[in-house]
């Protein structure tokens, strides 16, 4: 039997009429009849017995129903995931970023981008990285930025963009002599902002702290790097964030120094290692890397 033999009879069996599986199979009644005739001539043998208008199965066609029931199913499943493949790589890239690099980058990298796709259908997500491992993985997203490198198995982790910690205060906090040159744990004063126990820069930035003989303390704690510059733009104290943030802080509010000793901070692009990136991804992939660049250079003014 062909594949168009088994679809025509598994509908047959479905429904118990020609008239029902033209319906199923958005075919013409004559069209069902003469595959299904051709079935049964290649068989050597009739499958229905016709009673009234009404097919009812023989015995073997039970049995032949058993056995292609399997190969019917995985039919659909073919035609179902080619449609979504065709849909996807013509139409739209699904990305997952960190909230970090959503708001400080991601707005112009995707209005350079927009430029020459006009027409792609781009859908954006936020999570955290280890929400966004599991994305990946499922299929649920094409590409993924993050400041963390996963280190998982299944993920491919590319650098597109680097830079170090800084720290951001309050404009008028330092002199002109003391903008822009790096600053130790010394240097920090008055209203400390820190990060979560469970944020990896956080981490670094406390231990970088203890390892200079300073512990730093933190009345206000917050989830994200975007709350913190927030605060620090409206006085509330100074932090240490990523240089994306740092970078995208109001000039006029904020001043900016690199920690001391400096902490390197990438920008990762995450992939799912068993799935390529279309073209229309890799090349909003590129704008972002050339946006985080320029972002750092010319601090997101």
């Amino acid at each position: 039997m062909r594949l168009r033999h088994i679809e025509v009879f598994h509908a047959i069996m479905q429904v118990g009429t020609i008239s029902g599986a033209a319906q199923v199979l958005h075919i013409s009644q004559p069209a069902v009849t003469k595959v299904l005739q051709h079935a049964e001539l290649q068989l050597g043998m009739p499958l229905f017995e016709r009673v009234r208008g009404k097919l009812y199965p023989k015995p073997e066609a039970h049995r032949l129903f058993v056995e292609t029931e399997k190969l019917n199913r995985d039919l659909q499943g073919i035609r179902r995931l080619a449609a979504s493949l065709k849909g996807r790589a013509l139409e739209t890239v699904r990305l997952v970023s960190t909230p970090t690099i959503a708001i400080s980058v991601l707005p112009e990298a995707m209005t350079l981008w927009r430029r020459e796709y006009p027409e792609t259908r781009c859908e954006l997500a936020t999570h955290h990285t280890s929400e966004i491992v599991n994305t990946l993985r499922l299929g649920e997203a094409d590409l993924a930025l993050s400041l963390q490198d996963p280190r998982h198995p299944g993920i491919v982790a590319e650098p597109i963009a680097h830079g170090v910690l800084t720290v951001i205060a309050p404009a008028g906090k330092w002199t002109e002599a003391e903008a822009g040159q790096p600053i130790t744990a010394d240097g920090l004063s008055g209203e400390l902002i820190g990060m979560a126990d469970n944020d990896p820069l956080g981490e670094l930035v406390v231990a970088s702290c203890e390892a200079q003989g300073v512990q730093p303390v933190f009345n206000t704690v917050v989830q994200t790097y975007q709350i913190a510059r927030s605060l620090v733009e409206a006085g509330a104290g100074m932090a240490v964030v990523d240089p994306f943030t740092a970078a995208s802080a109001a000039a006029a509010k904020v001043q900016r120094r690199p920690w001391d000793p400096g902490i390197p901070v990438q920008l990762y692009l995450l992939t799912a290692s068993h799935s390529p990136l279309s073209h229309v991804a890799r090349e909003l992939a590129n704008s972002i890397g050339a946006t985080a660049r320029k972002c750092l250079e010319r601090g997101c003014q």
